[in-house]
């Protein structure tokens, strides 16, 4: 059988992209994928994640990457488009895209939400044809689906490139992009003001809004 695995990587960061993944394989090549050690991108190192991910690519039928930009989420969310929808959103994207000329697709998805039934709603109202699918939305399904592992590697492999990019412009200390990073934080603290327009920070973020509060007050001092 046929399963389309979808996972997400940057969901949380105040700095970069949210990236979503979707990675076809059979079972054969999901027993394949156990053996070379695909999981959780979480629990592999930056060197192995772009080791599997090139195996990834080359065994699965096939995959599919969407890169969510700050821009995007922000002006969605100014249309009231929260973070849970926008993700339904993408997923269904990756879902269409893939789903063509299958009689039957099993379809396991890592919720991004606390009520799995809901967000399972959600995102069949943005689907083109369910009549052949199989749809499960689960928690920690990165974990626990080879699949679903395989889209988490794609998907934190885009998004560390995506990184990279930024690195490159703005220098290493942007860090990871999370608000738990001390890097990223003491890069707000100097430039939340000076690269507001740039389009890397999300501003509806707590962490940018303090940041940017911060470096007002202290002009004004």
């Amino acid at each position: 059988m046929l399963t389309l695995g979808i996972d997400d990587a940057g969901r949380g960061p105040v700095i970069g992209p949210m990236v979503l993944a979707g990675c076809l394989i059979d079972d054969k090549t999901a027993t394949k994928f156990k053996k070379l050690g695909v999981k959780d991108s979480k629990q592999v190192t930056q060197k192995r994640r772009e080791l599997l991910e090139q195996k990834i690519k080359q065994d699965a039928e096939t995959f599919e990457v969407v890169v969510i930009y700050p821009i995007e989420i922000e002006e969605k969310n100014k249309k009231k488009v929260n973070l849970n929808e926008l993700e339904a959103i993408a997923c269904a994207r990756i879902i269409n895209k893939i789903n063509k000329g299958f009689s039957k697709l099993k379809v396991v998805v890592d919720c991004p939400s606390p009520s799995i039934s809901k967000w399972q709603d959600l995102l069949k109202t943005k689907i083109e044809n369910l009549s052949n699918l199989e749809i499960s939305c689960e928690h920690k399904a990165d974990q626990n689906n080879v699949s679903v592992s395989a889209a988490s590697i794609l998907a934190k492999c885009v998004r560390e490139k995506e990184m990279t990019k930024l690195k490159e412009k703005y220098g290493s200390g942007i860090g990871s992009g999370y608000s738990s990073d001390p890097l990223t934080c003491r890069f707000l603290e100097k430039h939340a003001h000076k690269y507001k327009d740039e389009g890397i920070f999300r501003k509806t973020w707590d962490t940018w809004k303090r940041a940017s509060a911060a470096l007002s007050q202290r002009k004004l001092f």
